[in-house]
């Protein structure tokens, strides 16, 4: 993770207050991942080509003959440059469940039921995605047929196409569209910000030819970019401190609230630095306060004491 990346995420992160008495209503909710996705998307999207082509061209190699690298090799060859960002297609759900063009509406409230979601994507006999489907447009029809109600030549351009639609049948005369879609290579980031602008709950996946290849939650964007203050402690403690300090394992104190991570206790005067620097490039971690004394000998030799 980038400075950069830490400083929008830390944008984002304080815009919720401390403490939340409750869980936040819906609206708040969506603004709050609106305001936090915004920054990181902007600095996300600028590596998702070339992590892409990267990722495609490894898959591409032929498979190494030789010795397995050392255990750690990896996390050695990647410690000199930046971290790939998560991908669509690493949360993604598949198969993708959708309806055909020529379902008719009582098959398209069948469907809803029967897979337990709000909207369905549209698609044609080759599985391109023509819309999207949603328990809206079905109430819509369905209020239309019960009311005599009808917008008049004076009434609002959104109503009198909003009764016009619903006059359909099949999913194609009924859904919205354009669909709003993704790529499986684009980044989470970039994913999450479509979601928190268009409101939606789930977001159909297609290849670049439009076909439909999965579906992903907004749930799942989320839990890939926002890590609670319980798994950041435990990745310092178990990742970091563990395996890279265990001298200081016993001695040094990790307390984490809102993305900030707070060092207390002791430690060896050269090793604070490197372990400064490795908490700040966890995902999520907005600031780290260095509360550490100097384990040298018993003596604390910081600020000339």
């Amino acid at each position: 993770m980038t400075e950069r990346e830490v400083s929008t995420g830390a944008e984002g992160r304080r815009a919720a207050p401390d403490e939340t008495p409750g869980p936040p209503d819906e609206p708040r909710r969506e603004d709050l991942l609106l305001r936090y996705v915004g920054a990181v998307a902007s600095v996300s999207a600028k590596g998702a080509v070339a992590s892409v082509s990267a990722k495609e061209a490894a898959a591409r190699r032929p498979a190494a003959t030789g010795p397995a690298p050392a255990e750690g090799a990896d996390e050695a060859a990647a410690a000199g440059g930046e971290p790939e960002p998560l991908l669509v297609r690493e949360v993604m759900d598949v198969p993708a469940p959708s309806v055909r063009a020529d379902v008719p509406f009582m098959d398209i409230a069948r469907s809803l039921t029967r897979e337990h979601v709000g909207a369905l994507p549209v698609v044609d006999a080759e599985d391109r995605v023509l819309g999207v489907v949603s328990e809206s447009d079905l109430l819509a029809k369905a209020a239309v047929e019960a009311t005599e109600h009808r917008p008049g030549p004076l009434g609002r351009l959104r109503e009198r196409r909003l009764h016009d639609k619903a006059r359909g049948e099949t999913a194609e005369e009924l859904m919205t569209t354009p669909a709003v879609t993704v790529y499986p290579g684009q980044t989470v980031a970039e994913a999450a910000w479509l979601v928190a602008l268009s409101r939606l709950k789930r977001l159909p996946v297609t290849d670049h030819d439009g076909r439909l290849v999965g579906v992903v939650h907004r749930n799942a964007l989320l839990n890939a970019l926002i890590r609670d203050d319980d798994d950041i402690r435990e990745e310092i403690e178990s990742r970091i401190l563990a395996k890279h300090f265990p001298a200081a394992r016993r001695t040094v104190e990790v307390a984490v609230r809102n993305g900030v991570v707070d060092l207390s206790g002791r430690m060896a005067e050269a090793d604070v630095p490197r372990l400064l620097a490795q908490i700040k490039d966890i995902d999520d971690v907005t600031e780290v306060i260095d509360h550490l004394g100097i384990d040298h000998r018993g003596i604390d030799h910081r600020g000339g004491a």
